[in-house]
C-alpha cells in the first residue's frame, strides 16, 4: 500500500491499440503507436494503457478477451512500417499492403494485409534465421508457451481451421508420435509463426522503451480467461475442467449485473485449481510474470475469480443457472514475487464481495472505481462516486464495455441523474460539456491513478464505443481516422488539469526485464 495514500498521484489514457490510425488498416505497434505516446507525455499523462494483444478472430467477435493463446501476440499488431525500417520490407511492398482510411476496422482486410507483410519479411530472411543467436535466444527463452502454440496455430490452419477438438486423435491427445509427426510435417509453418513472433515481441519492446524515455508506463491487459479453442487448453488439459473427450465440463460466466440483467454466458472452461495447485500454479505464475516482462502495468481482468468465480454447467443456457466456486486466492498470488509490490490493476467491477477487496489489498493491487457507475446518484452512496472512492484504485470516465460517457449522458441517464451529475461539476451540464467535466472529476478524484478512454477525451457518442457485452456483431472496431483532434492544445489543456489535480508522479515502471520475467517455471503440461 505504500504507493497508495502517500500523496503519490498519476493519470493516463486508455487507447486500444486497433483504435489509432494507421496506413494498414488499423492501429498497430509502429509510428501511430510512438505518435500517441508523444501525445500522453505533452497531455502530461503517465500512463498508456491498452486492451489485451492476444490472437483472436473475426469467428469470435474478434475479441482481444477471446484469445487462441494467452501468451502471444494477434498478428494484426504488426507494424510494416519497422518492418521495413529492419530491411525486410521495401517500399513496394508498404503500397501493396495500405487500407484506405476508414472508422472501422475491417478484420478480414487487416489480418491478410498484416499476414502478407509477415510471410514476405519471413521470405526475406528466411535463409540463416536459424543463425541467428537473436532469434534462438528468443525461442529458448519462449519455448514453454511458444513451441505449443506454433504448432497448434499451424495444425489448425493446416486442418481447416477446426478445433483442436476434431484434430485426428493422436494429435489432439498429444502423443509423442503424433507430435513429432507433425512438428515435421509442419516445420517451415512453425518457424514462420515462431519468426512472427519474434518480430511481434521486437516491436513491443521498442515501443515500450520509447514510453521508458518519455516517463510514461505501458499498461497491458490479461482476460482472466482463454478459450476453449486455445493452445493453452489443448496443450494442459488436466489445469481445465474438461470432460474425458476434452469438451468443456464447466464455464464460466458472470451473474447479472450492472453490464447485463440476465448475467453473460462466456463459455470458456474454467480452472481446476487442485491441479493447478499440485505444481505451484507453474502455469499461472508464469503467465503473470509473462505479462509484466512485457508491459510495466498489467490490468488482471475479472480479478474477483480469483477469490471465486461464477460455474455453469455445460448443458446450462444461461448464466442465472450457474452457482460461485473458490478460487485461488493468496494460495496462488502469494507466490507471484513474494514480498515485492507488483504493478497489477486489479479489475474488481460488477459482483464484488468482502473477500474480493481484502485479497485485492493484501497483495496491494490498485482496484477500478468507473464514474459512469456512481456519477448519476442521486444519493450519493456507490463506491463510484467521486467523493467516495478511495486512494488504492485506479479511476475510469468509463471501460471499453460501457458506453461512452456523451452517449451515456444522451441515452442512459435519467434526469434525477443528470441533476446529480451538475451538482458535482458545479455547473449546468451538457452532451457538449459532459465528458470534460467527468474527465475532471476523475482527474480529481482521490483514486491514486486517474484514467479517460480515448473517446471520452474526444467526447465522442455512443457509436464510437468500443464493445456493448451481450452485442455479437459491430465491437472492437471503431478507430480515428487521424490524430488531428489530439493536436496541442488538447494536450495543453489536459496538461493544465492533470496539474492542478496534483496529477504530478511518476508511472512507477515496472523493474523486471521481460528476458527476467519471461523464463518460465517448470512447465506444467500433460
Amino acid at each position: 500500500m505504500s504507493r497508495f495514500g502517500d500523496g503519490w498521484r498519476t493519470a493516463g489514457f486508455l487507447a486500444p491499440l486497433t483504435a489509432l490510425p494507421s496506413l494498414y488498416g488499423t492501429g498497430d505497434l509502429g509510428p501511430e503507436a510512438e505518435r500517441m505516446a508523444a501525445f500522453v507525455h505533452e497531455a502530461g499523462g503517465h500512463h498508456w494503457q491498452i486492451l489485451p494483444l492476444n490472437p483472436t478472430a473475426p469467428s469470435l467477435g474478434n475479441s482481444p478477451y477471446s484469445g487462441f493463446s494467452a501468451f502471444a501476440i494477434w498478428e494484426i499488431h504488426v507494424s510494416p512500417e519497422i518492418l521495413f525500417r529492419d530491411g525486410l520490407l521495401d517500399r513496394a511492398d508498404l503500397r501493396g499492403l495500405e487500407i484506405p482510411p476508414g472508422p472501422r476496422t475491417d478484420y478480414p482486410r487487416v489480418i491478410a494485409a498484416k499476414r502478407e507483410a509477415l510471410d514476405r519479411a519471413f521470405r526475406n530472411s528466411e535463409r540463416g534465421l536459424l543463425d541467428d543467436p537473436a532469434f534462438r535466444g528468443f525461442m529458448e527463452m519462449n519455448c514453454a508457451w511458444l513451441d505449443d502454440y506454433a504448432l497448434f496455430t499451424s495444425a489448425k490452419e493446416r486442418l481447416g481451421g477446426i478445433p483442436w477438438t476434431g484434430w485426428p486423435q493422436d494429435l489432439k491427445d498429444r502423443r509423442d508420435g503424433a507430435l513429432k509427426f507433425w512438428g515435421t510435417e509442419l516445420s517451415r509453418e512453425i518457424l514462420r509463426v515462431k519468426f512472427g513472433q519474434w518480430r511481434l515481441f521486437g516491436q513491443l519492446m521498442r515501443l515500450k522503451a520509447k514510453l521508458a524515455e518519455l516517463h510514461v508506463g505501458l499498461v497491458g491487459d490479461a482476460a482472466f480467461y482463454v478459450n476453449h479453442d486455445s493452445a493453452d487448453v489443448w496443450a494442459n488439459r488436466r489445469l481445465f475442467r474438461l470432460d474425458a473427450e476434452g469438451e468443456t465440463a464447466l464455464m464460466a460466466g458472470v451473474p447479472p449485473d450492472y453490464f447485463s440483467e440476465h448475467g453473460q454466458l462466456w463459455g470458456n472452461p474454467v480452472y481446476d485449481w487442485p491441479r493447478h495447485r499440485e505444481d505451484g500454479y507453474a502455469w499461472w505464475t508464469h503467465r503473470i510474470l509473462h505479462n509484466l516482462g512485457l508491459f510495466d502495468w498489467t490490468r488482471l481482468d475479472h480479478f474477483r475469480a480469483f477469490a471465486a468465480c461464477w460455474t455453469v454447467s455445460a448443458d446450462g443456457r444461461t448464466a442465472r443457472t450457474g452457482e460461485w466456486s473458490p478460487g485461488p486466492g493468496l494460495d496462488l498470488l502469494g507466490r507471484v514475487s513474494p514480498g515485492s509490490d507488483l504493478n497489477i490493476i486489479a479489475e474488481d467491477l460488477g459482483m464484488i464481495t468482502p473477500d474480493v477487496t481484502e485479497l485485492r489489498r493484501a497483495r496491494g493491487f490498485p482496484g477500478m472505481r468507473v464514474l459512469q457507475f456512481g456519477a448519476g446518484d442521486p444519493k450519493g452512496m456507490s463506491t463510484h462516486c467521486p467523493f467516495r472512492i478511495e486512494p488504492d484504485n485506479v479511476c475510469y470516465t468509463g471501460t471499453h464495455d460501457s458506453n461512452t460517457t456523451r452517449g451515456w449522458y444522451r441515452g442512459e441517464l435519467d434526469d434525477k441523474g443528470r441533476r446529480a451529475l451538475d451538482m458535482l461539476a458545479g455547473r449546468r451540464l451538457d452532451e457538449s460539456s459532459v465528458s470534460r467535466a467527468m474527465t475532471a472529476l476523475v482527474w480529481t478524484s482521490p483514486a491514486s491513478i486517474a484514467v479517460t478512454t480515448l473517446q471520452d477525451l474526444l467526447n465522442l457518442g455512443e457509436d464510437c464505443r468500443t464493445n456493448l457485452p451481450g452485442s455479437p456483431r459491430g465491437n472492437w472496431e471503431w478507430r480515428m481516422e487521424s490524430f488531428a483532434p489530439l493536436d496541442e492544445r488538447l494536450a495543453a489543456e489536459m496538461a493544465e488539469l492533470g496539474a492542478v489535480a496534483g496529477r504530478d508522479g511518476w508511472s512507477h515502471p515496472n523493474t523486471l526485464t521481460y528476458e527476467e520475467a519471461a523464463g518460465p517455471p517448470e512447465s506444467a503440461k500433460d
